[in-house]
């Protein structure tokens, strides 16, 4: 049998170790939100319990006084059952602990930053010749809420980490989302006026709105368009840039609008609360390079025709697959200039241009 608490200490050492490195990344703003989903998650609170801020204060500096002690600390490998393995070898270190219905995550996020999870196995479904694995109550975790990702061919759904993420997303929601939102939350019988209606229903919002999630990581695994190794060769020459932004925008969005992704999905259920709660979080580059979504809902919500979304949906992928292969164009091109600069002022020029034109 595997010694569950050992096994959680050394991800959890790992999970510092990233934190600690590579804290830094974030915005002043952008590293409280993570912690805070931090300090909820490792003092098993609901998202939206919010505690005394002295006694938030107080961990923050005991967290930021272990990430000093580790700065520059090597990854430690992970020992199972007398082997040792290193911490991104994921699949044999599962090979190991999934038949005893625990999941250990591992691999990098934005900006290249390392991550890692330790999960308990809810439950495995197989969608379109996919394995997917529900996760449950989290052993280990960084400073990332993902509510899922895709490893070693299989996805995975953090159900704790999705819950804290679709409460942020509500709870930060700009102005623009809130009609889709009150939408959404309508059509589930939610008021929305009524904060402690949500917080009684977070979780049924979370079992409708999960295959969004699922089928997002589903079209990236589906995609053909992108050419994976050309999609990470740009993300690791240009990590923490607008360049890497741009990438992984249209790469979502790629997954998002091929025949596999979250809104054909949505299409083929006739999904309209997904398509609501999708239609409010839609925001930032994705909203500009695909106005069309938006603009195309609020056609549906007066004609209830589907056909709307569809068509709107087919354009969203046509202008991802031309915004990839100009990416791909502009990558190219400066390795011939051997000039890194450049691709960046003429992304910069390129989402300046969309932004020209405002967005639903």
């Amino acid at each position: 049998m595997i010694d569950k608490k050992l096994l959680t200490m050394q991800v959890l050492r790992n999970c510092d170790i990233s934190d600690a490195n590579h804290a830094g990344l974030y915005s002043v703003c952008g590293l409280a939100l993570r912690l805070r989903d931090l300090y909820k998650w490792e003092h098993h609170l609901d998202p939206w319990t919010e505690k005394d801020s002295c006694e938030v204060l107080e961990w923050i500096g005991v967290k930021e006084d272990l990430w000093a002690h580790l700065d520059r600390a090597d990854y430690g490998r992970i020992s199972l059952d007398g082997q040792s393995f290193d911490p991104f070898d994921t699949e044999n270190i599962n090979n190991l602990l999934t038949p005893q219905g625990i999941l250990y995550g591992a691999g990098y996020a934005h900006s290249l930053k390392p991550t890692f999870f330790l999960a308990i196995i809810d439950k495995k479904l197989t969608i379109e010749d996919l394995d997917v694995f529900v996760l449950g109550r989290e052993l280990a975790r960084d400073l990332l809420t993902l509510p899922a990702l895709s490893q070693d061919g299989r996805i995975l759904f953090r159900k704790e980490s999705a819950r804290l993420f679709l409460w942020d997303q509500i709870f930060y929601l700009k102005k623009s989302g809130q009609p889709f939102l009150r939408y959404a939350l309508e059509k589930s019988g939610i008021e929305k006026s009524d904060p402690d209606s949500l917080k009684r229903h977070l979780n049924r919002v979370l079992d409708m709105y999960q295959y969004t999630y699922i089928y997002h990581e589903l079209g990236e695994i589906k995609d053909k368009d992108f050419d994976t190794e050309i999609w990470r060769e740009i993300i690791g020459q240009y990590p923490r840039s607008l360049v890497e932004y741009f990438a992984r925008t249209v790469k979502d969005l790629l997954a998002d609008t091929n025949a596999h992704g979250t809104l054909n999905h949505i299409i083929r259920e006739q999904k309209e609360i997904s398509l609501g709660l999708y239609a409010a979080f839609f925001d930032g580059l994705s909203r500009s390079l695909f106005p069309e979504l938006r603009a195309s809902f609020n056609l549906f919500r007066q004609s209830g025709d589907w056909k709307d979304i569809k068509k709107a949906v087919s354009a969203g992928y046509d202008t991802a697959r031309r915004a990839k292969d100009l990416m791909i164009d502009l990558y190219r091109e400066s390795l011939e200039r051997d000039d890194a600069l450049w691709i960046e002022k003429k992304i910069d020029a390129h989402v300046k241009g969309l932004h020209h034109h405002k967005p639903i």
